[in-house]
């Protein structure tokens, strides 16, 4: 049984630098009241703040810090688990969460959302879904059992009938099927690899024994070949080398050659500038006098046959460069010949060697066949050990898919919730009768419900108004608690109702729902009502919170 004692927290919400402090165990049934804004379901948000990280309304964390101060936020719980004593504080701006049992800090080693599941599987056993089911009830924020996923309410429900170590348990066998696998797998791959060996090694050896001399004999024939076609190679590179001796030469001649070209070219351009001077002007641009008709003659001639000359020059020349880059290309071309003879020369080295290396192993395989035997046998010892450890999982699995079946969902939680499922449905009809709502309510294996009237009519969850539907959300709330209860699971001392008689209960309603709440025994029951004029003398005491200087405090208590 979790005994919650206490919660404070300051710098929280609406709430100042100092601590606001409810003693949860003080007094069987407590009213909150106050004023809409004055924190009254504050309580709400740091109990689940502490306990699991979030509020229990949609409030993001940093929402969650005074406004006002801005930081130091802190919320601390306390409660009693059998013998041992808890203190959860957790904190905002700095972020921190420390769980203290007897006094003493426990290991923080683990990663925050570990130490969260350490708290929630190891200590408390029980989730924030389970806690807002079986202890707090709300009109705003609470999803009723009725309106979750069928996978959501056996989750709740297996929280309380404490069989979630089923699932745990087949988490690991699912740890277990994977550790299988993969084990399987390697072994798969080294069978895969000796086979592979062992056959090789077979056929190496068969080689030997076989044909060892003819096999030699052949590959002798294959390198010498090879070395011959290298040798001549060779000797082909010799020959070309010799002619490139010649390129450098050429190359330079070449280079000459051009060079002499352009300014033979150039000369030529000035003499045909020159000869287009005489033939286009008459008088001189300089001195404006008349050129002679004779001497522009005479001039025009020499000048034509100096352009001639250097037009055969320029000829000359371009017939030996044509002459010299026909012997360069194919010099380039013995290059390229020569280029390509290396890499074949390279190759034919490489498989002479190789040629030569498969000598020699075979030479020495001839004379280790006993070892190659001897590993041989190694091989097949090490493929007999891997089919038993093969056959030892496969028996493995077959016990793990036993168990499977087991711990599935329609194995044994499902007969133990079977098993509890009549004691389920009557508490439930018991809490409807004493809220004086006349239903056959009755939950399925699936947890779906089933609902009939006295005259044998169907409803749904759904089909019901507001106040039916809120009798049903008692009776089931208060079911999980008698039922945790029994099972010593989620049973708790604590149970907080927020503004539950204020929208849907009539009443009526209300005074059958006090008579539950004063039936309970060894129970902490806190509600939170606008109520309290009506209220206020159906409660063993009260509090009322009140909004000072913007900042929410405990004004009676």
């Amino acid at each position: 049984m979790i005994h919650f004692k206490k919660v404070r927290w300051k710098n929280f919400l609406s709430t100042g630098n100092q601590f606001t402090e409810v003693l949860l165990d003080r007094s069987p049934t407590t009213l909150i009241i106050g004023e809409n804004g004055s924190g009254k379901s504050t309580m709400l948000d740091a109990l689940c703040f502490g306990l699991f990280g979030k509020a229990y309304r949609p409030i993001k964390k940093n929402q969650l810090i005074n406004s006002i101060n801005g930081g130091g936020s802190v919320v601390e719980v306390e409660f009693i688990i059998g013998k041992n004593e808890f203190k959860v504080v957790r904190t905002i701006k700095p972020n921190d969460f420390q769980i203290i049992r007897n006094g003493e800090a426990m290991d923080q080693e683990a990663h925050s959302r570990d130490f969260q599941k350490i708290l929630e599987d190891s200590i408390l056993k029980l989730n924030y879904k389970s806690f807002t089911q079986v202890v707090i009830l709300g009109s705003s924020c609470f999803v009723p059992f009725m309106k979750l996923s069928t996978s959501h309410r056996r989750e709740i429900v297996e929280d309380i009938l404490d069989i979630k170590i089923f699932s745990t348990m087949n988490m690991l066998l699912k740890q277990n099927y994977k550790s299988i696998s993969g084990e399987m797998g390697e072994l798969q791959i080294e069978e895969s690899l000796y086979k592979s060996k062992k056959e090789m090694e077979e056929t190496h050896l068969g080689k030997i024994e076989q044909d060892a001399e003819k096999r030699i004999s052949v590959l002798e024939k294959e390198r010498d070949k090879y070395n011959v076609d290298k040798n001549q190679k060779m000797e082909r590179n010799l020959e070309i080398q010799t002619a490139l001796v010649k390129k450098t030469s050429i190359e330079e001649d070449t280079g000459r050659l051009k060079t002499l070209r352009t300014q033979v070219q150039t000369k030529k351009s000035e003499v045909d500038k020159q000869r287009e001077f005489f033939v286009k002007n008459d008088d001189c641009p300089v001195c404006e006098q008349p050129i002679k008709k004779s001497f522009k003659k005479l001039r025009n001639s020499e000048l034509l046959d100096q352009s001639q000359k250097y037009d055969n020059a320029i000829g000359e020349m371009e017939t030996e460069l044509k002459r010299l880059t026909s012997n360069l290309s194919d010099l380039n071309s013995l290059a390229s010949e020569m280029q390509n003879n290396n890499a074949e020369i390279k190759a034919l080295s490489s498989m002479a060697e190789k040629c030569q290396s498969d000598i020699d192993t075979l030479v020495r395989d001839k004379e280790e066949t006993d070892n190659l035997k001897e590993h041989i046998q190694e091989l097949q010892q090490n493929l007999e050990e891997i089919d038993i450890r093969v056959k030892e999982l496969k028996e493995e699995n077959f016990y793990l898919d036993i168990c499977k079946n087991l711990l599935h969902d329609t194995g044994i939680k499902s007969k133990i919730i079977k098993q509890y499922l009549p004691v389920m449905n009557q508490t439930i009809q018991k809490y409807l009768g004493i809220l004086d709502f006349y239903v056959n309510f009755h939950l399925n294996e699936q947890f779906e419900e089933t609902i009939k009237s006295r005259y044998r009519d169907d409803f749904s969850y759904s089909s019901f108004s507001e106040g039916e539907k809120m009798r049903i959300d008692l009776a089931l709330m208060f079911t999980w608690r008698e039922v945790a209860r029994l099972k010593n699971s989620t049973n708790t001392n604590l149970l907080i109702m927020d503004e539950v008689f204020d929208s849907s209960l009539d009443a009526s309603g209300t005074d059958d729902f006090l008579k539950i709440l004063n039936e309970l025994e060894s129970q902490n029951i806190f509600v939170i009502s606008h109520k309290g004029d009506v209220l206020f003398d159906k409660f063993y005491s009260m509090m009322k919170f009140e909004k000072q200087n913007n900042f929410s405090k405990i004004v009676e208590s």
